[in-house]
């Protein structure tokens, strides 16, 4: 199972009420036990959950390494520090894992830390109301034992809805809030306040930046074989996840490289696209073991299914449902420890569908390695120089990149939400921002959602090694132009794995997809997902545009029509909000 807890906090007048009552024993029956306690705070968590109880005051919840790849298990391994602020600055600096660093004042006042670090691979969310309350790895623990009572936040609902994929503190949850990756949480007596405490502009600013390809590949290479060695020594089987594209090969070609024990798996579909077994089975052979492929069928994709109760925002579709109930049977099957993904590698190995980074490089480094990139660019995208020379000049003219516009398709353009809460990596953008780097810093923000699409993760940890704050600092420090030298997406990755990679995958510049498969379900399925949305909450809560929807079901699907996933986007949240009563 993933790891599991929660941290009760009390104010000084109901110091009492609650934290030596039924919640304690409820908690108890849960398998949660009491770790660590100190003043209004009380630690609970499952017993395969690591507390680190550290020097002086407070704890670190969850898995933490050296930037060696050293596993810490003693407080005594890391260093005493007089200020919490400096003891956090140091361990996001010197330290990586899947955390929260939970941190109790030390000079008598009532103030509270909390840190996510920057991978957020552990969750954080919280209900904190006049000075009590609680921080959790998610609001299920919290609502089995009475502390929370499940609402929904119908205004968090329609931003979701208009602004879809956007990460934010809010929830779809009344009072719950998120601690986003790399921030910080502060709580002096009834005051809440969120900082950035981890920032990825400072990993781009020009005194980090490399300037040498070489130099680049190597530190790239260096930091993903590093954080997955890491991740192997505590995770003694774990089940691969093969797409068959670059990304997860590259996961499992270091996995065999950490003489890890390994189980391979791929997912196929009755109908093409999806079918990767050709290169899947490549990485398995390495790896000298047998490719499992399972086959999804048309029935898997469920788009009317009761959703895990820990997740705070609608977020898992009619095929993430069938993907991850896939790769949970076969973990059970298999019984594995742990689940690998190359999840987010495009984004960390800046795979930018724009002319941002010859637009990057004629800023950074001047008209030579602009023609260059440029030449490179058009080469990559198969058009003329020119035209990408146009679009260059084009990205360069609008360097600013802002949320986006709003999406309104099929809701009630009077319900449509004209704001949103903006994510503190935007906020943090320096005016001066490179048009690429302002893009990948965005994307990269977007990968933030990927975890609530994954549920699996809470049965078994699932790892996304390829998103660890090493990799991810390594990836930001190169910039953007150098990943699509000679034509090649992600060419720094390419590079830096040329000799452990598979002459095929290596070369390889298409991908596997399942919008085949999803048009299939649509086709199969779309009187059912009418009728669902028509006859659901969204509409009797006059969301949706019902003349656009009954329009569109009564259309044929043409091929490549994007609005098939708004339509399994408003049936995940359709399907959400009627189970949270």
């Amino acid at each position: 199972m993933s790891y599991s807890y929660i941290v009760l906090i009390e104010d000084e007048s109901r110091a009492t009420s609650r934290m030596d009552g039924q919640v304690d024993l409820a908690l108890d029956a849960l398998g949660m036990r009491l770790r660590y306690a100190s003043g209004p705070i009380k630690v609970f968590a499952q017993e395969q959950t690591p507390i680190i109880l550290l020097p002086g005051s407070g704890v670190v919840i969850g898995d933490l390494f050296t930037r060696i790849g050293r596993v810490v298990s003693d407080g005594r391994q890391l260093p005493t520090l007089t200020q919490p602020s400096q003891f956090r600055d140091h361990l996001l600096k010197h330290y990586w894992g899947d955390y929260v660093l939970v941190q109790p004042s030390v000079d008598g006042t009532r103030s509270l830390s909390f840190t996510r670090d920057p991978s957020g691979g552990l969750g954080c969310v919280y209900v904190l109301q006049s000075g009590s309350g609680f921080v959790a790895s998610d609001v299920s623990v919290a609502a089995d034992t009475g502390l929370y009572r499940r609402q929904i936040d119908w205004d968090a609902v329609v931003q979701l809805l208009t602004y879809p994929n956007h990460k934010a503190q809010r929830t779809a949850l009344v009072d719950v809030r998120e601690l986003l990756p790399g921030c910080s949480l502060q709580l002096h007596g009834q005051d809440v306040s969120a900082t950035l405490a981890w920032s990825p502009w400072d990993h781009v600013a020009a005194a980090n930046r490399h300037r040498d390809f070489a130099e680049a590949a190597a530190d790239v290479r260096s930091a993903v074989l590093s954080v997955i060695k890491a991740w192997a020594k505590i995770d003694p089987f774990i089940l691969l996840e093969l797409s068959g594209g670059l990304d997860s090969s590259i996961v499992g070609m270091c996995l065999h490289q950490a003489r890890a024990r390994v189980a391979c798996c791929t997912l196929v579909t009755p109908v093409p696209g999806a079918d990767e077994r050709q290169y899947a089975d490549l990485i398995a052979q390495r790896l000298g073991v047998t490719l499992h492929a399972i086959e999804l069928k048309y029935e898997d994709a469920r788009f009317d299914f009761v959703p895990p109760a820990h997740l705070a925002n609608p977020s898992i579709t009619a095929l993430q449902y069938a993907t991850n109930s896939a790769f949970d049977a076969m973990g059970d099957r298999l019984d594995v420890g742990s689940f690998y993904s190359g999840g987010g590698g495009d984004t960390v190995f800046s795979f930018l569908g724009s002319a941002a980074p010859a637009a990057d490089a004629v800023r950074e480094r001047g008209f030579a390695t602009g023609i260059a990139a440029i030449r490179d660019l058009s080469a990559l995208h198969e058009c003329t120089f020119w035209k990408a020379a146009r679009l260059t000049v084009r990205k360069l003219l609008r360097q600013r990149r802002s949320l986006g516009k709003p999406d309104g398709s099929f809701l009630n353009p009077a319900k449509v939400s004209r704001s949103v809460q903006d994510h503190p990596w935007f906020a943090a953008a320096p005016a001066h921002a490179l048009p690429g780097d302002r893009d990948r810093i965005f994307d990269l923000a977007g990968t933030q959602v990927f975890r609530d699409y994954l549920p699996r993760g809470m049965r078994r940890p699932l790892r996304m090694p390829l998103l660890s704050q090493p990799v991810v600092e390594a990836c930001l420090r190169v910039p953007t132009w150098m990943w699509i030298r000679e034509g090649l997406n992600r060419a720094v990755a390419r590079s830096a794995f040329a000799d452990m990679l598979p002459k095929d995958i290596l070369e390889r510049r298409s991908k596997g997809t399942f919008v085949n498969y999803s048009g299939a379900i649509y086709r199969r399925s779309k009187e059912r997902m009418q009728d669902f949305l028509l006859t659901g909450i969204l509409q009797e809560r006059g969301l949706l545009d019902t003349h656009a929807l009954t329009t569109f079901f009564a259309t044929d699907l043409r091929s490549g029509d994007q609005s098939l996933q708004r339509i399994y986007d408003l049936c995940m949240v359709e399907n959400w909000v009627r189970h949270q009563s």
